[in-house]
């Protein structure tokens, strides 16, 4: 898998530069639309389908964003358990099977969240862009 960093962020950044691009009336009524649809701001969803296509960031709403800040802690708190069974296992004492098959049902479980949170994001953008609201 490539090494791609997923940068989740609930507090917005400052936008210190601007970009200006013209376009029609009826391209902007388009762009209203799409964004209205997505639930964003035009500068939002303009912005999100710039960085998408620069290849930056894929297009994210506040609930998307939420869900994989709840799916990376609990990425974290699997980690957490899976360092303290490595270090129960590196300091000679023993770890019962029923907790190894546990963290990696955790694991599992996760993944195909992460999975399925990501395939209805494209899923979702793709049809966005494609007008189907």
């Amino acid at each position: 898998m490539d090494d791609v960093k997923f940068d989740v962020r609930l507090e917005p950044e400052k936008k210190e530069r601007t970009v200006h691009a013209r376009i029609t009336a009826d391209e902007y009524a388009a762009l209203e639309e799409a964004a209205k649809a997505a639930d964003m701001t035009v500068s939002g969803f303009f912005r999100s389908l710039t960085l998408e296509g620069a290849g930056v960031r894929p297009i994210m709403t506040k609930d998307d964003r939420l869900v994989m800040a709840m799916l990376l802690e609990d990425m974290r708190m699997i980690g957490v358990n899976l360092n303290q069974v490595a270090r129960a296992l590196n300091s000679g004492r023993g770890v019962d099977p029923s907790e190894l098959d546990i963290n990696l049902a955790n694991v599992q479980r996760v993944q195909a969240a992460v999975m399925t949170e990501l395939r209805a994001l494209t899923k979702r953008a793709g049809h966005q862009r494609r007008g189907g609201g």
